[in-house]
């Protein structure tokens, strides 16, 4: 085995594909400018690391079930009351996670509230925090059939592994609740 082939065999079995893949231009880039070793090394790793960052963050939007257009990129900041534009850096930054805090968000149908909150939740995953995006209808539905099927306990485990747990419609489940029970009096 030559030393390229060695090379590529050992970036495949560390599992840096990234390197795997651009050694070589590098290496062309690096003798054309004269860098050392460790300047060669560096910027190979900078390439793996990003592209594993990247990678996370594609991983943890999939999972986090957030609406790919609902980000502060299509977001008018301009619509929200200026006590909630006052907070809306903080939350963006994720330095509430760090406090064991609820962020609630109450307002009319069509205020905007979901899509802020989605926002917030991908300026999150951009910062590689893991994010769950759920209806509260769809939550509660999946810890009664946990519960049914008694793996509560690992449901809720598994809930606690994102950093951010976005409810949405809280009042749709409640309301729905209300008018459920008032029917059946």
């Amino acid at each position: 085995m030559n030393d390229q082939e060695q090379i590529v065999d050992n970036l495949k079995q560390l599992h840096m594909p990234t390197m795997r893949h651009s050694y070589e231009e590098v290496a062309v880039h690096a003798r054309a400018e004269s860098w050392s070793y460790e300047q060669y090394i560096l910027e190979l790793s900078k390439l793996e690391c990003e592209m594993r960052r990247q990678n996370r963050i594609a991983r943890n939007l999939r999972i986090s079930k957030l609406p790919t257009t609902k980000t502060f990129d299509n977001f008018d900041k301009k619509r929200l009351p200026s006590r909630v534009a006052t907070h809306l850096n903080v939350l963006a930054d994720g330095s509430f996670l760090s406090k064991p805090e609820n962020i609630l968000a109450f307002g009319n149908p069509g205020s905007g509230k979901t899509h802020l909150l989605c926002a917030i939740g991908h300026a999150l995953i951009e910062q590689g925090k893991r994010v769950l995006f759920i209806s509260c209808s769809q939550l509660v539905q999946d810890l009664l059939i946990a519960k049914k099927e008694l793996e509560l306990t690992k449901k809720l485990k598994k809930i606690s592994k994102f950093d951010a747990v976005i409810i949405d419609d809280l009042f749709l489940v409640a309301q729905h609740d209300i008018t459920s029970s008032s029917s059946w009096s």
